[in-house]
């Protein structure tokens, strides 16, 4: 049966591009499309689509404030439309902390050649978003860490130890809530999220507002300290190199890696080279299996890896791999990572 999709979006055009596209998808049918929330409101309730996706900035009432109502009343799978510019980057990643699955850009105007690969991308999406786990979302809610912070208090295990953690869909509120549990003189932690060029930057620094240490979008080159985390950027793979009893940052551009650049495969075979024993590998929420055989390698070179529930999970995707592997030494629920990486590294 047919995944059903209802399109709001305030142009015309973006909509007919959107209807042909995904029309063009096997198993995909565009049931209706709105020009704004209010038609979007009695489509939902007459059509009853399976997914939504949703343009971030409308006029009469913007994609936050619709999404924000939505799950509160009908929590549904919804995935995001952005235009690539720091205002809407960073509005989609409030747009995810309210409920929304996950987002793709809006298709370029003059790339339409590429609309095929386009499609193929927010079909991906949607497909995922269909049998995502979709739960109410309090509005503008910040995950509160089960814990108070706990201080690891021991310069040899913040100084020598490195936490490493992969993510897909779903992965930018499951970071949230491991970071927030992280205390100041936590060990480095390196961070690969699924998610393309100009988003990243929004998401450290909404994680660094609200987060006791450091987050940034990782730099090429830059000595890694603990205290902080250090995101990905998109489109970029992240590496760990060591020089001097020194742990850096490398990033490079080479071809995608499971489908993916930034890939947590190229993060975790890094930490398995570069830190061995001394790291601790966190699997979150994701669609597929990038990282498997990369914390793999993590394990076998004296790692302890810790991967998040199928319950808490958005997508039991990445985590389910992990473990199938053999590569997972711990399975805890989304609330308690950064408690039981806590407990790991301090008994």
């Amino acid at each position: 049966m047919a995944i059903k999709v209802l399109i709001v979006d305030d142009s015309a055009l973006i909509r007919r591009i959107l209807t042909e596209v995904i029309d063009a998808q096997e198993g995909l049918v565009v049931v209706g499309t709105a020009p704004d929330p209010y038609v979007a409101r009695g489509l939902i309730k007459s059509l009853n689509p399976d997914v939504l996706t949703l343009d971030v900035e409308m006029p009469k009432m913007n994609g936050l404030d619709f999404l924000e109502k939505l799950m509160k009343l009908r929590p549904m799978p919804v995935v995001m439309i952005s235009t690539l510019t720091d205002k809407s980057s960073a509005v989609t990643i409030q747009a995810l902390s309210l409920g929304a699955v996950d987002f793709v850009t809006k298709p370029k105007m003059d790339q339409m050649q590429e609309m095929r690969a386009y499609g193929d991308m927010i079909a991906d999406k949607i497909r995922i978003a269909a049998g995502a786990k979709i739960k109410a979302v309090k509005a503008s809610a910040v995950p509160i860490p089960s814990k108070q912070n706990v201080l690891i208090e021991n310069t040899q295990i913040t100084n020598r130890k490195i936490i490493a953690i992969g993510a897909s869909t779903g992965g930018t509120e499951a970071i949230f809530q491991v970071l927030l549990g992280m205390p100041t003189d936590c060990p480095a932690i390196v961070i690969t999220q699924h998610m393309p060029p100009g988003f990243t930057a929004s998401f450290a620094a909404r994680l660094n507002n609200h987060c006791d240490i450091s987050v940034k979008e990782a730099i090429h080159n830059e000595l890694i300290k603990p205290g902080t985390a250090y995101i990905a950027p998109g489109g970029s793979h992240l590496l760990i190199s060591k020089r001097g009893g020194n742990y850096y940052t490398q990033l490079n551009q080479q071809d995608p890696v499971n489908r993916h650049r930034p890939s947590v495969d190229v993060l975790f075979d890094s930490v398995a080279l570069c830190v061995g024993n001394q790291a601790v590998g966190v699997m979150l929420t994701g669609m597929g299996k990038d990282g498997a055989q990369g914390m793999l390698k993590m394990k076998q070179a004296g790692a302890f890896n810790f991967s998040q529930d199928e319950e808490s999970c958005v997508v039991y995707g990445m985590p389910r791999e992990a473990v199938n592997v053999g590569a997972v030494d711990q399975v805890e629920t989304l609330n308690n990572i950064s408690n039981a990486v806590l407990s790991y590294l301090t008994k």
